[in-house]
């Protein structure tokens, strides 16, 4: 398979930070994998994914995306990319369906495919029945489901996730699970951030671990077990980032 984007000397420094969130990543991410980046809180994982996303500006560096044979740079890329972030991204006061109308709208999509897409979306996330229920009633999981769906209405070619099943029930991460398993048979790219470290490295084909805004290591589980000598994702997150709290 071939790379699909293309990350070459990433930084990003906000505005009187004395230090980089992002610092100097060199990252390619190929085409059709389930790629997991992980690291303690203020490792650079949002940082680094808003910038993929093109939510926010590099400080230098580059990104390309490499769809349908030609390099797109990330404005370029926005109409074939999904970002389903870990806050709540959708109108609470709305109800379902008219969420899914709007955002599917703004993505420019006809009206008789997005009618099609909204049925399927529902269907699979369990929520046909609530099209018409304000979010604002919705559990926390429906929340979370509704959320991806969103993400999700205009078929992406890369999937950006952070932390997609946080805060759900057994039922709601099964049903979202199953979603993304899916997707990516179909072959959408995923990029994903979570905590729940045991499942992912079942999900994940690849990992990158940041730290301070550098990458510390990247490959498949396997092969950085064999590196670190370590059993787990977690031992090796402690060995390589150590047991300081990253509260602040």
């Amino acid at each position: 398979m071939q790379d699909i984007i293309h990350i070459q000397a990433l930084a990003k420094k906000y505005k009187n930070s004395k230090v980089n969130a992002v610092d100097e990543v060199q990252l390619n991410i190929v085409e059709g994998e389930k790629l997991g980046v992980f690291g303690p809180n203020g490792a650079g994982k949002t940082s680094l994914m808003a910038m993929l996303c093109g939510i926010v500006l590099p400080s230098s560096g580059s990104i390309y995306y490499h769809i349908d044979g030609k390099k797109l740079t990330c404005k370029d890329a926005l109409p074939f990319i999904g970002y389903v972030p870990q806050d709540f991204a959708f109108y609470p006061e709305l109800s379902a369906q008219q969420n899914l109308i709007y955002f599917g709208k703004m993505y420019g999509i006809p009206t008789n495919e997005l009618n099609q897409r909204i049925d399927l979306l529902l269907e699979k996330l369990g929520l046909s029945a609530f099209r018409y229920q304000l979010l604002s009633t919705f559990s926390g999981g429906m929340k979370r489901r509704i959320n991806l769906a969103i993400g999700i209405l205009n078929n992406p070619k890369v999937l950006f996730l952070d932390e997609p099943t946080v805060g759900v029930d057994v039922q709601s991460k099964y049903a979202i699970d199953q979603l993304l398993e899916e997707l990516n048979k179909n072959g959408t790219t995923i990029v994903f951030t979570s905590h729940h470290l045991k499942e992912s490295e079942q999900f994940c084909d690849r990992l990158v671990l940041l730290d301070k805004g550098k990458i510390i290591a990247n490959g498949t589980m396997e092969a950085l077990k064999q590196q670190y000598m370590v059993t787990d994702l977690e031992q090796l997150l402690i060995q390589l980032t150590g047991k300081e709290l990253r509260d602040s």
